[in-house]
């Protein structure tokens, strides 16, 4: 199947099927219409496209998967934030994750039945993730996990989650398990952000189980994971993230229809169109090397920059102009306005992705 005629096939289908999510915008709410859309799609196949035979997938490039997403998106069918985590975790279980595991497991994410999470983040441990604390220690065919997690993303709404644990000194000393989020000893208590929503949450490890087979690689892949989820997550993902950051310039373009001709207005929403398209160009060149095979690696630290420019460009553009609207009201501009201060931050700090492209692309040492 040509990427041109999915699009084609898959834009009818959903012209036919409605997927339009209610008005309710707690986030329970949308993460029943994430699993709502996940089933559907799903059911339909166009959700098995772009993933191996092995986790029941239907073949096909990665490019797929970002045109479904992509769909979905300027749709509004979804959340893109917890929809794109298929993108990140999906990816991972298949390369790390026993073949048996991953078969069992993966269709279960990709079918909306379950949401899952990533436990990598620690107080103290964010940027820095090599300087994590949380321990795993063997004990006979288990191994037991003590430690604290934060800022994990939907964790009391996850059935599962891919939890970085130190087993030895360094960075050959961290190792991944794939844990149940239902194990005796998991305390989550959500995190409330500055927008409103219950996003993230503590997640709390006290003398939890886990069996030897959850081992994702084996002992001390853990940072090897990590380094490849996180290209994963600066590229499908925000493919989706892109698409979805249009559709809020096309709304702002309608919403100051009255102040078009104006050389300022005109000047901040052409700044915003050009960092968006930006960000398209870049990530395009993303998904064409994933489509190709090629490996995903500290190159995508620039997608990583562009999308925390263009998503706050596009907000301050909003706040801007539409008066009052993010100051003086309750309404998604301000609600996407106080999320877009955390684009900087979210996936890797603004200045770690610097740092990276410095040393790693521009070979510019440490200095």
């Amino acid at each position: 199947m040509t990427v041109a005629g999915f699009r084609s096939d898959l834009r009818a289908w959903l012209d036919e099927n409605d997927l339009s999510p209610t008005n309710d915008r707690s986030r329970g709410a949308e993460l029943a219409q994430v699993s709502r859309v996940r089933r559907a799609l799903y059911e339909a196949g166009w959700m098995r496209y772009g993933w191996p035979a092995e986790v029941s997938g239907l073949g096909g490039p990665a490019l797929l998967r970002a045109v479904l997403g992509e769909e979905v998106a300027t749709r509004g069918l979804a959340e893109p934030g917890a929809y794109s985590m298929i993108e990140v975790l999906a990816p991972t279980m298949i390369s790390y994750a026993a073949p048996e595991l991953a078969a069992q497991m993966v269709p279960r994410l990709l079918s909306g039945a379950e949401h899952w999470c990533q436990g990598f983040s620690e107080p103290g441990s964010g940027s820095d993730l090599a300087s994590l604390a949380t321990r795993a220690v063997p004990d006979g065919e288990n191994w037991v996990i003590t430690g604290q997690k934060l800022w994990t993303g939907l964790a009391q709404f996850s059935t599962r989650c891919i939890v970085l644990t130190r087993t030895a000194p360094g960075h050959s000393g961290i190792t991944a398990f794939f844990v149940d989020m239902d194990t005796p000893g998991i305390t989550v208590r959500p995190l409330r952000t500055m927008h409103g929503v219950d996003d993230f949450a503590e997640v709390y490890f006290d003398e939890v189980v886990v069996p030897a087979d959850r081992m994702l690689g084996n002992p001390g892949d853990g940072w090897q994971l990590a380094m490849d989820l996180l290209p994963h997550e600066r590229s499908t993902c925000f493919w989706h993230r892109g698409a979805h950051l249009f559709t809020r310039l096309d709304r702002l373009i309608t919403q100051t229809s009255a102040t078009v001709g104006d050389a300022g207005a005109d000047a901040e929403l052409g700044a915003a169109y050009l960092a968006l398209h930006t960000l398209r160009c870049r990530s395009r060149l993303t998904q064409q090397r994933l489509a190709g095979g090629g490996h995903l690696g500290p190159e995508t630290s620039i997608d990583k920059v562009l999308l925390g420019t263009a998503e706050q460009k596009l907000f301050d553009t909003a706040r801007d102009l539409l008066p009052a609207e993010i100051e003086l009201t309750d309404g998604e501009w301000r609600t996407e306005f106080l999320y877009s201060r955390a684009a900087t931050i979210y996936g890797g700090t603004s200045e770690i992705q610097r740092n990276i492209i410095a040393r790693r692309l521009l070979d510019l040492g440490k200095e």
